[in-house]
């Protein structure tokens, strides 16, 4: 294939993307309301990201990291595409089944990478303040925290170490909507 010439117009400025990256909601969704749900869509949107996924966790999962049963995968996984189905928040919203299509546990690490190959970057991964402490204390945290940034549900009672260190790195839902402009706090802009 032969190579193209394109001219373009001294002092022109790329565009800027109206959309970016990606947010995934990484639980077990056992304990999860609508209202955190909303919540996260509604972070989602204020600060423009492309994808919202819901990454629901495999039981086996849920029993290796947390000490917890869950209920069946399929339960939770029907509630979540319910809920998607029924929001009216954000358009691209969208629940990963790769945990449970794997039938066994599958550590984080893996879940990452999986997740780093299909959506676009950059990366943002909501958890639980539970979660964001266990997976501060993952060998593999400070691989990921440099190539992600981490979206927590509430501020932590009590912060890993790790999580301090790198608190540049993360965010809360209420800082995260304090910084979007003050239009598109409630999940709107005036063009709705």
């Amino acid at each position: 294939m032969g190579r193209q010439t394109y001219q373009i117009p001294f002092g022109a400025e790329p565009a800027k993307r109206a959309t970016k990256g990606t947010l995934i909601f990484y639980d077990s969704f056992e304990q999860i309301e609508d209202e955190q749900l909303e919540r996260a869509a509604n972070a989602a949107k204020a600060r423009s990201f492309a994808h919202l996924v819901l990454y629901p966790l495999h039981e086996a999962t849920v029993k290796r990291l947390t000490g917890e049963t869950a209920s069946a995968f399929y339960k939770r996984d029907d509630r979540l595409h319910e809920w998607r189905k029924e929001q009216n928040i954000m358009r691209n919203v969208s629940v990963e089944n790769w945990d449970g299509k794997r039938k066994k546990y599958t550590p984080l690490e893996a879940a990452l990478r999986f997740i780093e190959e299909k959506y676009p970057s950059p990366l943002f991964l909501y958890l639980t303040p539970d979660n964001a402490n266990r997976f501060a204390s993952f060998a593999t945290f400070e691989e990921w925290i440099v190539r992600i940034r981490l979206v927590l549900d509430e501020a932590p009672g009590r912060l890993h170490p790790r999580l301090e260190k790198y608190r540049h790195r993360w965010d809360t839902v209420d800082e995260l909507l304090s910084k979007a402009k003050p239009e598109e706090r409630n999940g709107r802009t005036d063009s709705q």
